[in-house]
């Protein structure tokens, strides 16, 4: 190496090392802070909050064919009454409802929860480790996993319902993004083959507004850091991953 070289890589050290002690702290904390107000929105305990957050909705669809009134109590829908129409039958209303004794499972909420707690616990380790948690966090309410007819019907929460519905109507509940979704399903033969008729409703979730808000932030700032200290990677005889964990993240 001759003494440009030597000259050049003394710089990026120089250089490097006023990011890991000026710019990774600043983020960092700032980051922090971002979760942890994040944390706050859940309705359910996490990261000093106490959870168990109680909200009422109303989801209707135009023309009228389903309406529900649900009491959103944490991740859980504490109670709800249910009416939709059954196409099948003229002027045939199916009506059901969830009451606290068994409470419909919202489980993307707690999975976020989850993710977001442990991002919170790793915002002083490895950023990329971070950047997954956020981005499992977010996706957990922003692309719900797809359930099946028959993995709707056979689920513990249409067990809950009372009455219960008969074997070819099934509901579902579920979050995207900022909102609450209730889909009724219908199942009906024609000409031997299965037919399966939908129809839906959703209602705005205030938090979760805020909660995907922050999350965003959380990993534009995340994303920032990793694109800093990345750069110095591409320069010769400079190795960012040389440099002592402790010394970023004390």
């Amino acid at each position: 190496m001759n003494d440009n070289e030597k000259e050049e890589a003394a710089n990026l050290k120089e250089e490097f090392e006023w990011v890991l002690r000026e710019e990774v702290h600043s983020i960092l904390h700032q980051l922090h802070s971002v979760l942890v107000e994040c944390a706050h929105r859940f309705p359910v305990p996490l990261y000093g909050n106490e959870g168990q957050k109680q909200d009422k909705f109303i989801l209707t669809s135009q023309p009228e064919q389903l309406k529900c009134i649900v009491t959103l109590t944490g991740d859980s829908i504490s109670h709800a009454d249910i009416s939709f129409k059954v196409l099948r039958q003229m002027h045939s209303i199916c009506r059901t409802s969830i009451n606290q004794d068994g409470p419909w499972k919202l489980q993307q909420i707690q999975d976020a929860a989850n993710h977001l707690q442990q991002a919170i616990e790793e915002v002083l380790h490895i950023i990329q480790c971070l950047l997954g948690s956020l981005q499992r966090a977010r996706t957990a309410l922003v692309l719900p996993k797809k359930k099946t007819i028959d993995e709707l019907m056979k689920s513990r929460n249409m067990k809950a319902l009372s009455p219960n519905l008969p074997e070819d109507l099934a509901i579902s509940f579920y979050i995207q993004s900022h909102k609450l979704i209730f889909v009724a399903y219908q199942l009906s033969s024609v000409h031997g083959t299965m037919r399966i008729d939908s129809c839906q409703a959703d209602c705005a979730v205030p938090w979760l507004s805020d909660v995907l808000f922050m999350l965003t932030a959380a990993l534009h700032m995340c994303q920032q850091l990793k694109d800093k200290l990345c750069v110095f990677s591409q320069y010769k005889d400079f190795t960012v991953g040389s440099r002592s964990a402790s010394m970023v993240f004390n």
